[in-house]
């Protein structure tokens, strides 16, 4: 049983909070927030058109967590399975890279780990992209093709359900009464749909495109004027890192809690100041253009040679967020513009 068939999402949504808590996207102005979804409530469940401003990392990765203590130490808590409805392509991508960074090797963080055997996806298709979404660039769709459990497509009358894993396959089983068979005019209506969202996150982001590997360019412009150009526009709140479904810096320090003391673990920024910062007071990043140049090279040289991905998704959440008025997709236009005409001088000479 792969792809099955509702007319409304709350049958599906009650039936995965009977067994684990569950968390819905909820309109809150312009955007989704993340809330506890309540079982047996009136009318239909909302369907998220786009991601969430919350990310997937925030269910897996905690601003703020204990990390270790004395004399007793820390055991990662017996979670309970949750499931999250509602996750975009973007999203199921961040997760993959929060997953290389935490499940690696000898350097795995139980405590993730701990978490992500409890997450049961539910993801779903994007319906109406946002102004500043860019998925397309890096080669995401607005809808999810692998990492998920569930995925809903909202069509004319009704969602279309697919699993896409054992998991997700098990529950549409277990639950079988409450979905329909799809025929293939409603298969077909989700392709079309689809191909239809595609079309607009490319013409979009049409102006967007590199005939390089973006790390390519930023290793050659590591000397660029551009990022200083840009930090002007930039005013240091921090918010890029913050809402980044993949951005995982984080820093440790420790409290006296009574009579034993515990090892904190908090979410860090690059784009601090102090970042960089060492114990004798050098700092080789006081710059902010700098620091900007760091984020970028983190995120398309760094990564790229440790995990061979791209740190970014393109989910556009950074551009929303922030304060000031700096745009990674003006940033990396102007680098790879640059790039192109270091490469026409080459060749004319």
């Amino acid at each position: 049983m792969e792809a099955m068939y509702t007319s409304q999402l709350r049958p599906l949504l009650d039936a995965v909070a009977q067994e684990m808590e569950l968390y819905v996207p909820h309109k809150s102005g312009e955007h989704y927030v993340y809330t506890k979804y309540a079982a047996g409530g009136p009318g239909d469940a909302e369907f998220n058109d786009i991601r969430a401003c919350m990310s997937a990392k925030d269910f897996l990765f905690p601003v703020r967590e204990v990390a270790a203590s004395f004399p007793d130490t820390v055991e990662p808590e017996k979670l309970k399975p949750f499931a999250v409805f509602g996750l975009k392509q973007c999203d199921l991508r961040s997760i993959e890279i929060l997953d290389k960074v935490f499940k690696e090797d000898e350097f795995v963080d139980p405590f993730y780990v701990a978490r992500r055997k409890q997450m049961f996806i539910i993801s779903s298709d994007c319906t109406e992209p946002g102004r500043n979404c860019f998925c397309s660039v890096f080669g995401g769709k607005g809808h999810a093709e692998a990492g998920y459990d569930l995925n809903v497509s909202k069509i004319k009358d009704g969602y279309i359900i697919e699993a896409g894993s054992e998991k997700g396959r098990a529950f549409l089983e277990k639950n079988r009464e409450l979905f329909g068979n799809v025929p293939d005019a409603v298969l077909r209506e989700r392709d079309k749909k689809r191909s239809q969202v595609q079309q607009k996150l490319e013409q979009n982001n049409a102006e967007i495109s590199f005939d390089v590997p973006l790390k390519e360019i930023l290793e050659a412009s590591y000397n660029s004027e551009v990022f200083d150009e840009e930090a002007k526009g930039c005013v240091e709140c921090k918010a890029c890192t913050r809402i980044c479904p993949t951005c995982h810096c984080f820093y440790l320090y420790d409290q006296t809690q009574q009579e034993y003391f515990v090892r904190m673990k908090m979410w860090d920024s690059c784009m601090r100041m102090a970042y960089a910062q060492v114990a004798g007071g050098a700092n080789p990043r006081k710059v902010l253009g700098d620091r900007i140049k760091h984020r970028l090279l983190h995120k398309f040289v760094y990564f790229v040679e440790r995990y061979g991905i791209d740190m970014c998704v393109g989910c556009g959440r950074c551009i929303d967020a922030e304060a000031g008025s700096m745009d990674i997709r003006v940033v990396l236009k102007k680098l790879n513009e640059e790039h192109q005409g270091k490469q026409s001088e080459a060749v004319a000479e």
